[in-house]
């Protein structure tokens, strides 16, 4: 679980990108391809100490195998107020 501020925003950038290339219609392989680079992108800068990233990226690999993540949810029908 992750504590340190910096990286749950990291997580939290990471996970909503993730969701918003599923809802825009992408494969699940090209969704892991930008998760490889994003965590590639943060090891680079170190912007954030080895172990953090290794945390990050178990939880996002976690968050990734979860099928309940990636649902498309249904959309509610506006009621009619005037019928």
């Amino acid at each position: 679980m992750l504590q340190h501020p910096l990286a749950i925003r990291y997580y939290q950038n990471l996970t909503d990108g993730m969701v918003e290339l599923w809802n825009r219609g992408r494969r699940f392989d090209e969704i892991q391809c930008y998760m490889d680079g994003y965590l590639a992108c943060l090891r680079q800068v170190n912007v954030l100490e080895p172990y953090l990233i290794h945390r990050l990226e178990e939880d996002a690999w976690r968050f990734f195998r979860d099928p309940s993540n990636f649902e498309f949810t249904a959309l509610e029908r506006e009621t009619d107020y005037y019928r």
